[in-house]
């Protein structure tokens, strides 16, 4: 495992991961402690919601989009740190039976003004289906520690 400091990033470098398939009842198990909406946990309430069946909370998609960053080559010295979402959506629901796979693109990289042993880069990640949409999009700002100086 190589660990990334500040100055290995660079803007248009991407890295992937996936794919991590989500069953019905990882839907389920997710939605009845974290988002116990009926259209995460029942069939026919989610047959009359607005999905039209079964989906996942946006949450879980966070969390397997979180779980799929940290098994990538991202690999940023100190771990991955949010400070933020400039955006955060999801497109399409994630169903039962999907397979999931990110592709994370740094967009910025910049060095802290007032913190000289850190910075911030800001990515953009995607989480993908198995038929290449879009079931998240997220703009995040995260913190990444300076290579330490010489000597």
């Amino acid at each position: 495992m190589t660990l990334l400091y500040l100055e290995d990033f660079a803007a248009g470098q991407v890295f992937k991961a996936g794919p991590l398939r989500i069953g019905e009842d990882d839907i389920r198990a997710f939605a009845g402690v974290y988002d116990p909406q009926p259209f995460h946990l029942d069939d026919e309430a989610a047959r009359t919601s607005i999905f039209g069946g079964l989906a996942a909370s946006g949450w879980h998609t966070a969390a397997i989009t979180m779980r799929l960053l940290v098994g990538s080559a991202f690999k940023p010295a100190g771990g991955i740190i949010g400070a933020g979402f400039e955006e955060l959506r999801w497109p399409r629901p994630v169903r039962p039976g999907d397979e999931l796979r990110i592709e994370s693109e740094v967009l910025e990289v910049r060095p802290s003004k007032t913190k000289p042993t850190q910075g911030m880069i800001k990515a953009r990640t995607t989480t993908l289906n198995q038929n290449g949409e879009a079931v998240q999009v997220s703009v995040d700002n995260l913190v990444v520690q300076r290579k330490p100086p010489a000597g």
